[in-house]
């Protein structure tokens, strides 16, 4: 640490470097929190979290009953032992209540005075966080899976819909109507997303096998269908100009926007070159996916190596973004985790499963990774390899 802080202080160092290797170390020690909890309130399974991107304080939730839960993760009580309270919730009394399953809840980007749900029973609404009432209501002629604002858009209000239709839906905020679809999908979209870099570019998944980016202000609207072949496979042959074997119901952009990770009901995970399309051929092993409509698995921030987080059955696989390597799986749920989402502030993970538990997951007290240099953190990841070839705990690794 003190070397970090000199090199730092005579500018041999990029100041950002201390934080990044930092950031790993915490996340490489994820443990489940036993000294906090999440109030229980849904009283199904849990199907999506969001947390505000302004303070990183607050926390939406979105239950299979139709309920959305607003929770406050900072610990007032200052003690060591506290249990994250629900300030609110929009529950089945409520008259703007959700009838069915909730699928995406989301805040948005820029004011957290607003929020998003969108939901089975064919609606997507937008909430004032201030009264808990609605003041927009989009009705479609399908079910909703998901829904997506993108984080740096400063010339639109577009919010990406897909529904059980082929057909993806761009609702404007500022209109409260639907602006245009874009066309090109066979089957229901499962998933949606806007790049963090490009505020035009939309990355959208289907049951058809296929995953697509967009360029909403073009006309013919499709840039790239992902071909996980890249383009080396004949037209003839069944896979050809497909991402997956199966249904794709996940997408994730790293969080610079140059890669795109997409995941499968064939059991794998693949990472995209943003840019051109292009298969990275990085290889996650087997990706357990037994998820029926989409799949919600979030990425790291501000490490100096990222990593995904992806809900594996009832646990949470860890794996390096760029290497696929998988460095431990988070262990604590009872049934099949749905979503999860990563607090970039504090290095901290939020998981929803159909236990209608929400679990936190922070950084463990011990040093688990060296903070001396980027080549230590190399050698770790060989020590880490070895040992979980061997079958041993994560824990044990540290003992030595």
């Amino acid at each position: 640490m003190l070397g970090f802080l000199s090199a730092r202080q005579t500018g041999l160092d990029d100041p950002l470097r201390l934080q990044r290797v930092e950031s790993t170390r915490r996340v490489w020690g994820l443990e489940l929190n036993k000294d906090r909890d999440v109030e229980r309130i849904h009283g199904s399974g849990v199907n999506t979290l969001d947390i505000e991107p302004i303070e990183g304080r607050y926390m939406l939730s979105g239950g299979s009953d139709g309920v959305i839960v607003l929770y406050d993760l900072e610990n007032s009580s200052r003690q060591p032992y506290y249990t994250c309270k629900a300030v609110c919730s929009i529950g089945r009394n409520h008259p703007d209540v959700h009838k069915y399953s909730v699928e995406t809840v989301q805040w948005y980007p820029h004011d957290t005075g607003m929020f998003t749900s969108s939901s089975f029973d064919k609606t997507l609404k937008v909430w004032d966080t201030n009264t808990l009432q609605t003041a927009d209501v989009f009705n479609f002629e399908e079910t909703v899976y998901s829904h997506h604002m993108s984080p740096v858009a400063t010339k639109h209000c577009l919010v990406a819909v897909g529904t059980r239709g082929p057909k993806v839906q761009l609702c404007d905020l500022k209109s409260g109507s639907c602006s245009h679809i874009l066309q090109g999908h066979r089957q229901e979209i499962l998933a949606v997303s806007w790049s963090p870099r490009y505020e035009y570019i939309l990355a959208t998944a289907s049951a058809d096998s296929r995953a697509k980016l967009w360029d909403v202000r073009r006309a013919s609207g499709c840039l790239i269908t992902l071909d996980q072949h890249n383009g080396k496979r004949s037209q003839a042959v069944e896979s050809a100009n497909t991402a997956h074997n199966g249904k794709v119901n996940g997408l994730c952009f790293t969080s610079d926007g140059l890669h795109l990770l997409t995941v499968g009901t064939d059991n794998r995970m693949r990472l995209w070159n943003s840019s051109n399309g292009e298969n990275t051929l990085v290889n996650y092993g087997k990706v357990y996916n037994d998820s029926r409509k989409g799949l919600k698995f979030t990425v790291s921030c501000g490490c100096s190596s990222e990593f995904v987080f992806v809900p594996y059955g009832s646990t949470i696989a860890v794996y390096t973004v760029y290497s696929g390597e998988q460095i431990t799986m988070l262990k604590g749920h009872y049934k099949s985790v749905d979503c999860c989402v990563f607090q970039s502030n504090f290095q901290e993970l939020y998981s929803g499963g159909r236990d209608c538990n929400i679990l936190a997951w922070v950084p463990s007290l011990y040093e688990p990774v060296p903070d001396n240099d980027d080549e230590n953190c190399l050698q770790m990841n060989e020590l880490l390899k070895t040992k979980f070839l061997s079958n041993l705990h994560f824990e044990d690794i540290f003992a030595f």
